[in-house]
Order: C-alpha cells, then structure tokens, then sequence
C-alpha cells in the first residue's frame, strides 16, 4: 500500500501503526450481542492483534474469543475515559465502538469525549458493524500505516490572537 506524506501546513507530525495493531472494543448494555457476534466471526483476524476492551466488554470477548484482552474499567465508571486516555496517549491504534443510538447513557458526555479523541488524534473509528467489517477487511490491517496528527495546538494560538 502506498504510504501517506502530511500536508505541511496541517500536520504536526506522523505516527507509524505497527503490523500488530492496538485494537479498543467497546460496546454498550444493548450492543454487546452484537459485538460478541461481530468478534467471533472475525476472530481469526482479531488474534493477530492486541485487543483492549471496558470491562464487561473485554471479559465477555476474552471469554468467548478465548483471547487475551487488557481489561479497563466499565464504561460509566471510568473505562471509556481510560480508553480515550490510550488514544491521546498513543497507546492505541484503532476503535470499534458500537454505542446505542436509542438510549442515553448515563455517561454521554463520557462517550462524546471518547468519539472526539479518536478523531483528534485520527484513528480508524467504526461505530456499527458495517463500518467495523470495511475497517477489519482492510489490507492496512496486516501492514504498517503512517496516520498524520493535525496540530490542532496551532490552530487554537492562532484563534486566541
């Protein structure tokens, strides 16, 4: 696959995602039969990469996966803020979250924060499983990938002048 070069005038920098890519799994009360459908049926992709889900999540998955999966907190007590802290961090290289589209959450500012960190620091997100069967199919999936980092920090200094 051809590689990206950043836009000089919009990226801080790039960010090379290794072969073995950082996958966060995150799925809602009403969402999670999906998932667990979802990883299952991709599980042969899925153990040639180290996967991290919230806490309800992540057991159900290792469990019926049988893989290894670094297990955050639940969602609503601090997990989907320990897995926006991984993508600033750097400490993950893509999401799939399937949220519920017809329940508030208790923790909806919570899972804004987390939809925006994925985009600030540009990370493959799939959010319904369609999107989440294009992303896992990808040939980038089994290659490095040089994703850029707009640096929004200029942009904001040049806003406040």
């Amino acid at each position: 696959m051809k590689r990206i070069k950043s836009h000089p005038d919009i990226a801080s920098h790039t960010t090379t995602m290794p072969k073995k890519k950082k996958i966060g799994l995150v799925a809602h009360d009403f969402r999670k039969m999906d998932m667990l459908d979802w990883a299952e049926f991709n599980r042969d992709v899925l153990k040639n990469h180290e996967l991290y889900g919230t806490g309800t999540t992540g057991g159900l998955i290792s469990e019926k996966l049988d893989l290894p999966v670094h297990r955050f907190m639940s969602g609503p007590l601090g997990g989907d803020l320990q897995i926006g802290a991984a993508i600033a961090e750097g400490n993950l290289d893509i999401l799939i979250f399937f949220w519920d589209p017809l329940q508030a959450q208790p923790h909806d500012v919570d899972v804004k924060a987390l939809l925006r960190m994925s985009v600030v620091y540009n990370i493959p997100l799939a959010c319904d499983r369609a999107s989440a069967d294009f992303l896992i199919t990808s040939p980038l999936m089994d290659e490095e990938y040089d994703r850029f980092l707009v640096d929004y920090g200029k942009r904001l200094k040049d806003e406040a002048k």
